[in-house]
């Protein structure tokens, strides 16, 4: 009988390395979530009525400001989730920096469009659920 490995080859033949199950669900999330958030940064920087501006909101940032940080956490979210899927050594503390700052900054972000938010608040669990199952299983 023949067991099934949870690990994937990547890189050069013969002297490429392994990329888990977990780590390629979470950087395909990664590569989920990253555009999404760009996409969002975009529409905030062109001030799209698609959000609900409130006052008196503990984190009430312009629209302009919160397009550039969805913007720059988006590309990072991308860069990290090809550097884990790619292997490289970086990947995994990048991707679970920029998931956690992408969810903080989510939750900040829910009294704009909440609709929005709260569905990338849970795709950026996931990857992080996804990075830390990963993480437990090689301690094993």
């Amino acid at each position: 009988m023949t067991v099934a490995s949870d690990k994937t080859r990547h890189g050069q033949p013969g002297g490429g390395h392994t990329v888990d199950s977990a780590s390629m669900a979470a950087g395909i999330m990664l590569m989920l979530s990253g555009p999404l958030s760009i996409l969002m940064g975009a529409a905030g920087i062109a001030n799209d009525r698609l959000f609900v501006t409130s006052t008196g909101y503990a984190y009430n940032f312009g629209l302009t400001s919160w397009g550039i940080i969805h913007l720059i956490i988006g590309i990072v979210l991308v860069v990290a989730g090809f550097g884990l899927l790619a292997g490289m050594s970086w990947g995994r503390g990048l991707a679970m920096v920029a998931a956690g700052v992408s969810l903080i900054t989510q939750f900040m972000f829910v009294p704009y469009y909440p609709g929005w938010a709260i569905p990338v608040m849970a795709l950026d669990l996931l990857i992080l659920f996804a990075l830390t199952r990963s993480q437990m299983e090689r301690a094993r």
